[in-house]
């Protein structure tokens, strides 16, 4: 672990299954090492992922085997700003389609339970811009669940 800060995520036993969906579905991003147990432990065994470490879209993470006791909730997301449709499609179909769930404004959840939101460039661009165009922008997305790129150009422009 190079990093001098790195954000840990807490997983119940899954966290290599996660480090290697991410891994698969961003770029620049990788799985790097898995740490084992050494030997058995009161609730697992050796040889198993205690942590793992992995890196998204050139950040660096490490996953914590750490059971049950700790639920993700909303009040940490990862934001993914895309530049097209396309690209937003296909980080929402991943996740979404890989046993996640949808919610509101660009907002999903993956089947791990960390939120994350895809966030059009455009969209925030609107918000940059302020007053009216602004407005349009973000009524349009209070309609959506992913957000459609075209529609909140569409609004942007009146």
């Amino acid at each position: 672990m190079a990093d001098k800060l790195t954000t840990v995520l807490w997983f119940d036993g899954d966290a290599e299954d996660a480090a290697e969906f991410y891994a698969g579905t961003f770029p620049d991003s990788h799985v790097g090492e898995i740490f084992r147990a050494p030997a058995d432990y009161p609730s697992g065994n050796k040889g198993d992922p205690l942590t793992v470490e992995f890196t998204v879209l050139g950040r660096s993470f490490s996953g914590l085997n750490g059971g049950d006791t700790f639920q993700p909730n909303e009040s940490v997301s990862f934001m993914i700003v895309t530049e097209d449709q396309e690209e937003t499609d296909r980080y929402w179909n991943a996740i979404v389609g890989n046993g996640g769930q949808e919610s509101a404004c660009g907002w999903c959840k993956d089947k791990w339970g960390f939120s994350w939101q895809i966030t059009p460039r455009t969209l925030l661009e609107s918000q940059q811009a302020g007053g009216e165009e602004a407005r349009r922008a973000f009524e349009a997305m209070m309609t959506m669940h992913k957000i459609n790129v075209a529609a909140i150009d569409a609004a942007r422009r009146g």
